[in-house]
């Protein structure tokens, strides 16, 4: 339980300092946290947005599995980005500011950062060896 709490927060470090780097690119992905109260709405949305994953995006993996073959994976970071661009839409600590197909380019590129981020952050997690 301790691990799932560790992965949450990491998960929420990985979309604000995604939210940065979009930033600093011109892409419309913003987190906004200037009080408790947001930050707590940023928790509740990482924790929709880590739900999305385990099921919408587990789903629609499994319904892209022949496209994903034949791009060798990597329209799974298309799902990803799909998954994010609608966990964003409920504006729960995260949203995606620009419409259309540069919010779709926006999310892609927030998708990879928090990827990468979470990936780097989680190799400081301890391993559960019970």
């Amino acid at each position: 339980m301790k691990r799932l709490g560790l992965r949450w927060v990491l998960l929420a470090v990985s979309v604000f300092f995604a939210s940065y780097l979009c930033q600093a690119l011109g892409l419309g992905f913003q987190v906004e946290v200037k009080s408790v109260g947001q930050a707590f709405i940023l928790m509740v949305g990482v924790a929709l947005l880590a739900f999305l994953n385990a099921t919408l995006g587990k789903f629609l993996k499994l319904i892209t599995l022949p496209l994903s073959c034949i791009t060798l994976g990597l329209f799974s970071l298309v799902v990803n980005a799909a998954v994010l661009y609608f966990a964003a839409s409920f504006d729960l600590g995260f949203t995606i500011k620009t419409p259309g197909l540069q919010g779709f380019i926006a999310a892609f590129v927030a998708s990879l950062f928090i990827s990468l981020i979470n990936g780097v952050l989680g190799v400081f997690l301890p391993d559960d060896k019970e």
